[in-house]
């Protein structure tokens, strides 16, 4: 199978390219820049703008599948108003990109797997799943467009599967050593009131579920990219100190963490607790469905 993967350089780029390229599969990753860290030998790696077809989209006529995980992370800090800006940029005008080349193809790739995130339903309510309406919060607002962006290559035959994804927790990338880090400080403990949710996936399932739904030919519309069992800051921040061997001990009050950081502590201080029903209905089996699982894994 061909496949090219958009934002193929970042963290999950790299893990899914090296899980394609373990079973003989080839790869494509369009990337803004040159990798810093190593990227899996096999692989071809083509320097896009993020916003046109220009260099690339002559490639889309031989790939069987594409995936999309092109977008600024939400990361970046302080969340300025031109960061907003560059939020929605990256997104819509790759997607936009993408449904160009499809549409130009003369044979046109059987899936798009289009990225998006579980913030989808917002910041607060009940146990959310992929029936759930949108929130109405910037981030929310931000997913619905984002995953609008490719909606047009439905109409042109090729199937798509929406992917909601939670934090995904990696020792190669990520948010999981920046989440580490006041642990490893000695000032590990609940971040804000601790009973927020904190939407988590192992690197190895978010790969897993991702190809899953590449080969499942019935696979179409959203699937959240979740671990199954659901987990509160204090409990994340508990079992992330218990798998470092560190204590569990000073808490940080939400308005200090909202000083710092601004409308990125959204991130930290806020979050609703969502479930991977559809992507469980469809018959994908978690090789971490909780953190005692994930932890152990990735801090051996």
């Amino acid at each position: 199978m061909k496949v090219l993967i958009a934002g193929g350089t970042g963290f999950i780029g790299r893990s899914l390219a090296a899980s394609l390229l373990a079973e003989g599969h080839q790869v494509w990753a369009l990337g803004r820049h040159v990798p810093s860290r190593p990227f899996p030998g096999g692989s071809q790696i083509i320097q896009w703008d993020a916003r046109t077809v220009a260099g690339w989209g002559g490639l889309m006529g031989e790939m069987d599948a594409v995936v999309n995980l092109t977008g600024k992370s939400l990361a970046s800090w302080p969340w300025s108003k031109a960061t907003k800006q560059e939020f929605r940029d990256s997104r819509l005008r790759a997607g936009s990109a993408i449904v160009q080349a499809i549409a130009a193809a003369k044979n046109r790739p059987r899936v798009l797997i289009q990225s998006s995130g579980i913030n989808h339903y917002g910041l607060h309510g009940s146990t959310a799943d992929e029936t759930t309406l949108p929130g109405d919060d910037f981030l929310a607002r931000l997913t619905v467009d984002w995953e609008a962006s490719t909606q047009p290559v439905e109409e042109l035959g090729v199937r798509r599967a929406v992917i909601r994804s939670a934090v995904v927790l990696g020792r190669d990338g990520g948010l999981l050593s920046l989440m580490a880090l006041p642990i490893r400080l000695f000032f590990g403990g609940p971040l804000g009131s601790g009973q927020q949710a904190v939407p988590w996936i192992h690197v190895m399932d978010e790969v897993g579920a991702i190809r899953f739904l590449m080969e499942q030919e019935d696979a179409r519309g959203a699937f959240n990219l979740i671990a199954p069992e659901p987990a509160s800051s204090a409990e994340f921040m508990r079992a992330l100190a218990r798998a470092m061997r560190r204590p569990y001990w000073f808490r940080t009050p939400a308005f200090l963490l909202r000083l710092m950081l601004g409308q990125l502590s959204v991130l930290i201080v806020e979050g609703r607790f969502a479930r991977p029903k559809a992507l469980i209905d469809i018959g994908y089996n978690f090789r971490f469905p909780g953190l005692k699982e994930a932890f152990s894994n990735l801090f051996v």
